[in-house]
């Protein structure tokens, strides 16, 4: 399977991980910071909580309209609104008074930042067939996978010298670096003459008919459960971590570092075994290691064993697993449907965001002061995926088994 990347590609994909990081910087880089808001304004973790939780259903629902957007605008004009809003949204974080100020404009800031996660999925799709869109995925995670590496380091640190509310004011400058990177560098990826002016109704009629197709709707609920067991990790490991087992922020932003880079070490290992294998290989063998890292987990922190290094450990394997499993999961899941990628891509992205935004609610609702919560939505997530692929992918039609023969 080709894997390489053609030399006038490169900036596409460096430009488009840039800006797909949006969801990763978002998140990642005020992770540290949960705790002191916690104490600032005097709330429960769980409604702490809810500044991620309604981050995530605004990235779920934004998808949704970004996607038929694009295909009938095209993708940049929808993406320039799109960081517009997420920038301003940044400014007003940091400036809000009170919790539930902090938790509607996360809520904006997500809407607004959902762009780049969906159209940049769109745009791959646009520019590359189904086995070249596999290994530029990971090409993407390999660029998005610096953030949440860099984030949480660059986060507890910009924290520790000038508190959380910074925080945002560097995501501000990000939305503006996205802004200016989708205006002078990224190049219109659907010309005119492929873009479609659906209705409302034809959108509805769009996702009905997505959502009846077994092959997109398996692959999208294995990545999407898959990817809300990252959103339970993320929810939940800052207590776990800080408070539970009293890790610095700083040093809690160096684990977390730790961590995402074994998602950016497979997302690469995933380019050369696509050399070798199908994408629906890679992902069925990656799913198995995410399970029995899961359920190792999960004995770790019902038991204690191994005390912090006993959740760490399956917790790595959990988190690269999204290398593998991340990229093979889009690509199966879009590869039929180049007419209506950017519809494709939102449903796609909504289902993901939907059940993280479950997943980490659940979290936060189950927070006990232990990492039981944590550790049991991750090994629920992970099962309902493996369960999801082999209901619904399984047994695969002989057409998608003839185009995912490795060459």
């Amino acid at each position: 399977m080709p894997t390489h990347v053609r030399p006038n590609a490169v900036l596409l994909i460096i430009t488009l991980g840039i800006l797909t990081a949006t969801g990763p910087f978002s998140i990642d880089m005020y992770l540290p910071g949960l705790p002191a808001i916690v104490n600032e304004f005097n709330a429960d973790a769980s409604t702490v909580g809810l500044t991620l939780s309604l981050f995530f259903i605004g990235l779920a629902v934004g998808q949704a309209f970004y996607g038929p957007l694009s295909d009938r605008f095209g993708r940049k004009r929808p993406l320039l609104i799109g960081f517009a809003v997420y920038t301003l949204a940044s400014v007003a974080c940091a400036l809000t008074p009170s919790l539930g100020g902090l938790i509607a404009m996360r809520l904006l800031q997500a809407l607004g930042g959902c762009a780049g996660v969906v159209i940049a999925r769109s745009a791959v799709r646009d520019r590359f067939e189904q086995r070249e869109a596999a290994g530029v995925f990971s090409w993407l995670v390999l660029v998005t996978g610096v953030a949440p590496i860099t984030a949480p380091i660059i986060g507890g640190q910009v924290i520790a010298a000038f508190g959380w509310r910074a925080i945002f004011w560097v995501l501000a400058v990000f939305g503006l670096i996205c802004l200016t990177l989708t205006l002078w560098v990224l190049p219109e990826t659907l010309p005119r003459e492929r873009r479609v002016a659906t209705p409302l109704r034809g959108v509805l009629r769009i996702y009905g008919g997505l959502l009846a197709d077994r092959t997109f709707i398996g692959y999208a609920l294995a990545g999407g459960l898959f990817f809300s067991s990252m959103f339970a990790y993320i929810t939940g490991s800052p207590f776990v971590i800080i408070e539970q087992y009293g890790v610095a922020p700083e040093q809690f932003a160096w684990i977390f570092g730790l961590n995402a880079s074994g998602l950016v070490i497979t997302a690469q290992l995933n380019r050369w075994l696509l050399r070798h294998y199908s994408s629906d290989t890679v992902l069925r063998a990656a799913l198995m290691i995410a399970v029995a890292a899961a359920l190792v987990l999960l004995l770790a922190a019902v038991s204690g064993i191994g005390g912090l290094f006993g959740l760490l450990l399956p917790l790595f394997v959990c988190v690269s697993c999204v290398g593998l499993i991340g990229p093979n999961s889009t690509a199966l899941a879009l590869a039929p449907h180049g007419n209506r990628a950017g519809s494709a891509s939102a449903l796609l992205g909504t289902i993901q965001f939907a059940l993280g935004a479950a997943s980490g609610a659940l979290v936060g609702a189950l927070h006990n002061d232990t990492a039981l919560p944590m550790a049991g939505t991750i090994a629920a997530c992970i099962l309902g995926a493996v369960t999801c692929y082999w209901l619904f992918v399984q047994p695969r039609p002989p057409r998608l088994q003839e185009a995912e023969a490795p060459l």
